[in-house]
């Protein structure tokens, strides 16, 4: 099959079906399958441990981020902790320092109990990264661009500097705010590419959903072991609800980086806006790397209300076009208050965000209604 990135998305790991010749990868609504012989079956036996919805969804996803791997979960922070459990007590994650609230609260308030240490640190230099490792550091985790102060990390010299260490640490990148057709994290040497797939893989806000993919096939077998014996997974509906999704990723990153852009901008000469946050925007100081790394600034906006808190949910509560909701990524524009909303879990940590902070999604409804929107929220 031709390995361009629209095609993969429609096409890979969906073949007709071969009993009825479906076009659709069928919803194999089943918990159990007939076994001829004992300990003998036609690939699956429980779903659990697999289900043929959730391999069509696992195979597109590694295709679409180039991987040999792929492993779906139910939900982004169900996916992190299957990862998060390959380590053992002792063992040391360094954190980007802008990292979603409900990372940050499984970190900070779960797996310290359990003897695992978390340090945070500024990811946007690689220096910074270098200089923070440890010998007792066995994973990076990153998110680029970060939620929600989009941030980046420059993950192919972060990549080289952790493969010249002893005993190299896995670099793992939550990739959700990018998706795999801004980005392809392994291809630019991390490890472990993550994904809430609730997001923009999906695309409609009508499923939770989180995948992983990878390279490494030792890798690979251990995080299946532990997605079959925790069994943190998805049902086969949300699976073929984010396939579905797949198909016109692309068609739609396309245009809520458009409609973003053109939020930026406007929102970059407002008055009542004291800083704006979009990577493809002359104002973001790593616009560089972002042209380099990414193929768009992607539908993910912030900025800082010159009013302070009071005024940032003022504007939030005004909003007619964009809603007042958690989550991102869906066909429909969101708005929110991170420090009150996503990012609570943060609160009096070094990770805590500006309470004047509002975080849009920009969604692909036509941008002029969009721009007046957010005009007469801000007035």
């Amino acid at each position: 099959m031709p390995d361009h990135f629209e095609t993969l998305a429609i096409h890979a790991g969906q073949p007709a079906d071969p009993q009825t010749g479906a076009v659709m990868t069928p919803i194999y609504q089943t918990s159990t399958y007939a076994q001829p012989r004992v300990g003998e079956h036609k690939g699956y036996e429980y779903s659990r441990t697999g289900n043929p919805t959730r391999t069509a969804l696992q195979d597109c996803l590694a295709a679409l981020e180039g991987a040999a791997h792929g492993l779906a979960f139910g939900s982004g922070l169900a996916a992190t902790d299957t990862i998060i459990r390959t380590l053992s007590p002792g063992d040391e994650v360094l954190v980007g320092g802008d990292v979603y609230g409900g990372t940050f609260r499984l970190f900070d308030k779960e797996y310290r109990r359990y003897g695992l240490e978390f340090r945070y640190m500024d990811a946007t230099d690689p220096a910074a990264v270098d200089a923070a490792l440890s010998a007792k550091t066995r994973m990076v985790w990153l998110e680029t661009p970060t939620n929600p102060y989009l941030r980046l990390a420059d993950l192919a010299a972060i990549a080289e500097l952790l493969k010249q260490r002893p005993n190299a640490p896995l670099l793992v990148v939550d990739n959700t705010f990018a998706s795999p057709y801004l980005q392809q994290p392994l291809k630019l040497g991390a490890d472990i590419v993550l994904h809430s797939a609730t997001k923009y893989l999906g695309g409609h806000s009508d499923s939770v959903l989180g995948l992983i993919a990878l390279n490494d096939q030792a890798l690979a077998q251990r995080l299946a072991f532990l997605q079959n014996a925790a069994g943190a997974v998805p049902g086969p509906m949300d699976c073929f609800l984010i396939l579905r999704g797949l198909k016109t990723l692309h068609l739609r990153m396309d245009r809520h980086a458009a409609n973003a852009q053109a939020v930026a901008a406007f929102l970059a000469d407002h008055p009542k806006v004291s800083q704006l946050y979009y990577p493809f925007h002359s104002s973001h100081p790593q616009q560089a790397l972002a042209r380099r790394q990414m193929r768009n600034g992607g539908g993910m906006v912030s900025f800082e209300i010159a009013g302070g808190e009071a005024a940032a949910r003022k504007v939030v509560e005004r909003t007619r076009i964009f809603t007042l909701a958690e989550s991102l990524g869906g066909v429909e524009s969101l708005i929110e208050v991170p420090a009150a909303m996503t990012h609570l879990s943060t609160a009096g940590s070094p990770l805590e965000v500006s309470p004047s902070l509002v975080r849009l999604s920009v969604g692909v409804e036509y941008v002029d209604d969009l721009i007046a929107d957010l005009e007469q929220a801000l007035s």
